[in-house]
């Protein structure tokens, strides 16, 4: 049976403020929690009598009623639980590694996306602007399906960062006015960094841009305005895998 003060605890931990002042953030589901479990320990797990850990643990049992209760979902998957946040650590910049950057994207399912999309393409930091959405919303842990397990996410004054990476460091920026991406020339590191949703890069991040992308349409007459970051994201990393495998 879970307690009234466990049960507003966890719903508490949807805001940003709460995650922080706690140190926690939430995580469901058998994938997403056994994703997790392998790289960090759980501070409390609530699953319902048909969950079976993927390693041993200790479990709450609680009722489907109550699994209801404390789930950020529209139909809960059999478990809840909570971990501490990750340790801010520095970006380190490597000049044969890619990172994507995120330059004020503010939708949970997009990023959660983006998150799912660096694990994939074997990007393993995500360095992100504080306007950028927080990546321990239940929300973003849920759209990542576990990625978020396996990718170092980084926080920070994008702008200034960008201002002292080492010189020739190349910088991609995905803008309306850049080149074919398919025409350029691409490195096996360096940032690619996406902008927010509405209005693409800030002023101040498209300046210290080196290296500017265009994903082309391919349709001569009206067309969609632009690309969901998501779906460009995954686009961009496609190539420069392909390119540089």
């Amino acid at each position: 049976m879970i307690s009234k003060n466990q049960v507003k605890l966890i719903r508490q931990l949807e805001t940003k403020k709460f995650r922080r002042r706690e140190g926690l953030f939430v995580a469901e589901g058998p994938k997403v929690v056994g994703d997790l479990m392998a790289h960090s320990q759980p501070v409390a797990v609530f699953a319902t009598e048909d969950y079976t850990p993927p390693r041993p643990t200790d479990i709450q049992r609680i009722s489907g009623d109550e699994l209801r209760k404390i789930s950020f979902l529209q139909h809960p998957q059999q478990v809840v639980a909570l971990f501490p946040l990750p340790q801010p650590q520095p970006y380190k910049p490597s000049p044969s590694a890619l990172t994507i950057a995120l330059d004020g994207v503010q939708d949970p399912g997009n990023l959660g996306t983006i998150i799912r999309l660096a694990d994939w393409f074997g990007i393993d930091t995500i360095v992100c602007s504080e306007e950028t959405a927080d990546a321990w919303n239940p929300k973003v842990v849920q759209a990542t399906m576990g990625s978020i397990a396996r990718v170092h996410i980084v926080y920070t004054d994008l702008p200034a960062l960008l201002d002292q990476l080492p010189s020739g460091t190349p910088v991609y920026g995905t803008l309306l006015d850049g080149d074919n991406l398919y025409e350029q020339e691409l490195s096996d590191g360096g940032l690619i960094i996406m902008g927010n949703e509405g209005n693409g890069l800030t002023e101040k991040v498209r300046q210290r841009v080196n290296r500017r992308l265009l994903i082309p349409s391919y349709r001569t007459d009206d067309t969609a305005e632009s690309l969901n970051v998501a779906i460009a994201t995954a686009i961009v990393c496609a190539e420069f895998r392909r390119r540089t495998r």
